[in-house]
């Protein structure tokens, strides 16, 4: 190990062209040379892929990456491939062929990094292949999906503590940007760590000036920080006819505008982005599709046009501005009305159970998946399509696919680029009595059949190029041989394109045995609850350093003021005209009696919760300060999640 740890340096400037290690990328790394399990906590734009890619460089062996992001999978492969550096992904959009290849070349190739889909990690080739390959590491990336209490769990993370089994004496690296501390020690549990080991980076972003702008006229707040504010931003919206919209207002007003969002072609999507790069469009109007993976660091400012979910998401996108170190700005915009449209919002996120279970049967019905049918199989899904067709709202399938998710039936991926697919509607017995007289049509159904297994029961990957390798016919007489046996029926035949696939992570169910467990959802749905809340609270403060409020939220026990939020700048607005007051006014005879500090008032507060819950107005009557001090104390405390309230307003310790 001794010789790996010694030449980090040499494999940073070599492979990436860098002198010095940022942060905590070098105790992370060392770490992970001695062998030891490592959960880093790690903002958005720390340069988290080092911490695993350097260390995999300083010695023989492959790192397996997990992660859920396809886009970010295929962005990282190809930077690596850039640098001359072996890295592969299997993920659900390839053939099974295409699967087969990359896996064989991780047991006998030289891959230094294998990206993979969680979901993939319980098929049976990964699995057989796996124990095979020489692996130093294993790196889970948005590490945050493994625990049941964070904001975006995914059941198919569990079966990362399988790959640990297979492969005994692999370190893990777990890797997230937005962790609380409950969700961290449930990530190293479920990961099975032999011992809790946490490195965090600091959270604190001091280029980065948080604001809030409380308006009903977001339209002309936006336009003067446009106008006081130099160079490109993005600007975020929930919905996409929102960003188009947005989009369009802003180019009447003469700003260079483009929206980006999930509905957008591939091509388009790409263009876009390229000409926001190239700074040839100014303002990016999106959706939260947009942003991950993308290196842009002179981005100064990020507006949220509407509120966030959670505070995880905020400071993820927020943290898109001011990665080159220079002041940038992120700017929340809040309308009256937005706290109604939150609560509603929060309402359709947990749609009731019979309603998720009818859902379930629809989607399975649309895709023609019958009972005991589907287990590990990918469809592609449209989801406009399928809410048109059954006339159902978007955000509630969107809910109860999120929840489905959770519960582990079904997993829904981003739009991707997705290979060709065919199933033939006839079976075998029947397709050798259609007696095709046509000869180059006979042989390409048995190259098809001679290429492709199970073909018979499911729609399967395949690749026109292959098939135009083995049949001798060129790929666009492929494409024109699959379409004429298309139609006459003899297959059902997808060309390749860009949708989001539906992932089934077992066999369709009979409704009476779908199961979510009643307790989790609760659950769930109070964890959701208190993000809202969180997010709320982190608009409504006008008190208390914006960052201070970020860092403390992830866990930061000694967050310094930023000086340059909002409520660092009106405080010390206020400061200077309380100088100027005091300098003109008459000194008082005595001084006036010394009031009770935050901080004793905190202790206060604390003890008195400590004897029995109370609610604010018992709390008010032992207090001797003002109900606004109270009120403060009592927001930070909840923020520290040192105390909780219920639904009646009682507040009490959190043991």
């Amino acid at each position: 190990m001794e010789s790996a740890n010694g030449h980090i340096y040499e494999v940073l400037r070599r492979w990436w062209g860098f002198t010095t290690f940022r942060s905590t990328q070098e105790e992370i790394i060392r770490a992970v040379l001695d062998g030891r399990d490592t959960l880093a906590l790690m903002p958005t734009g720390g340069g988290k892929s080092l911490t695993y890619q350097v260390p995999t460089m300083a010695r023989d062996g492959l790192c397996i990456v997990v992660t859920p992001l396809i886009a970010l999978m295929k962005d990282q492969v190809d930077r690596l491939r850039r640098l001359g550096i072996r890295a592969t992904a299997i993920h659900s959009g390839l053939s099974t062929r295409q699967i087969d290849i990359a896996l064989d070349n991780c047991v006998y190739g030289d891959v230094k990094f294998l990206y993979v889909a969680p979901e993939r990690l319980a098929t049976e080739a990964f699995r057989l292949r796996v124990v095979r390959m020489n692996v130093s590491l294993i790196a889970v990336d948005e590490a945050h999906c493994i625990s049941q209490w964070g904001y975006d769990f995914r059941p198919s993370y569990l079966r990362i503590a399988e790959l640990r089994e297979r492969l005994p004496g692999v370190p893990v690296l777990a890797l997230t940007a937005s962790a609380t501390q409950p969700v961290a020690e449930d990530i190293m549990r479920h990961l099975k760590f032999p011992e809790p080991h946490i490195v965090r980076s600091s959270f604190a972003r001091p280029n980065l000036s948080y604001s809030v702008r409380r308006t009903d006229d977001k339209e002309g707040q936006l336009l003067r920080l446009l106008h006081n504010v130099p160079g490109s931003g993005i600007v975020y919206t929930r919905t996409r006819d929102g960003a188009e919209q947005l989009a369009e207002f802003l180019r009447t007003e003469g700003v260079p505008a483009a929206a980006y969002h999930g509905g957008l072609g591939h091509a388009e999507r790409a263009l876009r982005q390229e000409e926001w790069l190239a700074g040839k469009v100014r303002v990016m109007a999106a959706t939260n599709a947009f942003g991950m993976g993308i290196d842009k660091p002179d981005v100064r400012f990020v507006v949220h046009y509407t509120m966030c979910d959670s505070l995880e998401n905020y400071y993820q996108e927020a943290g898109r501005a001011g990665r080159d170190g220079k002041r940038a700005y992120a700017l929340l915009l809040v309308a009256s009305d937005d706290e109604g449209r939150i609560v509603r919002r929060f309402e359709q996120e947990f749609p009731p159970l019979d309603r998720i279970k009818e859902i379930y049967e629809r989607i399975c019905s649309y895709l023609q998946i019958g009972i005991g049918e589907g287990g590990e199989n990918a469809y592609l899904f449209n989801l406009s399509d399928f809410c048109a067709r059954e006339h159902l709202y978007p955000g509630s399938v969107q809910s109860a696919l999120k929840l489905l998710q959770q519960n582990g039936y079904m997993t829904l991926t981003d739009a991707q680029d997705n290979p060709a697919r065919v199933m033939f509607c006839v079976s075998r017995d029947e397709l050798y009595k259609l007696r095709v007289k046509r000869d180059d049509l006979d042989h390409f159904i048995r190259t098809l059949l001679r290429l492709y297994n199970g073909v018979f029961s499911d729609f399967r990957p395949i690749d026109e190029g292959e098939l135009a390798t083995w049949s001798g016919y060129s790929v666009e007489r492929v494409k024109e041989l699959l379409k004429q046996l298309w139609q006459l029926r003899v297959i059902r035949y997808i060309p390749s394109n860009r949708s989001p696939i539906l992932f089934m992570n077992e066999e369709r169910l009979p409704r009476a045995d779908l199961y979510i467990a009643p307790e989790t959802y609760r659950r769930r749905q109070e964890l959701m609850r208190e993000r809202f809340e969180r997010m709320l609270a982190y608009a409504a403060n006008e008190e208390e350093c914006r960052s201070t409020v970020l860092e403390r939220y992830f866990g930061s026990e000694t967050p310094t003021p930023c000086g340059i939020c909002d409520v660092c700048l009106a405080r010390k607005r206020a400061a200077r005209a309380a100088e100027h007051a005091s300098d003109a006014a008459p000194q008082p005879a005595e001084a006036a009696p010394k009031k009770e500090s935050d901080l004793d008032l905190r202790n206060t507060v604390l003890r008195r919760l400590a004897a029995s819950p109370a609610d604010p107005r018992e709390l008010a009557a032992g207090c001797s300060c003002t109900p606004e001090r109270l009120a403060r104390v009592v927001r930070e405390l909840l923020e520290e999640g040192k105390i909780v309230g219920d639904k009646g307003g009682i507040l009490k310790i959190i043991p």
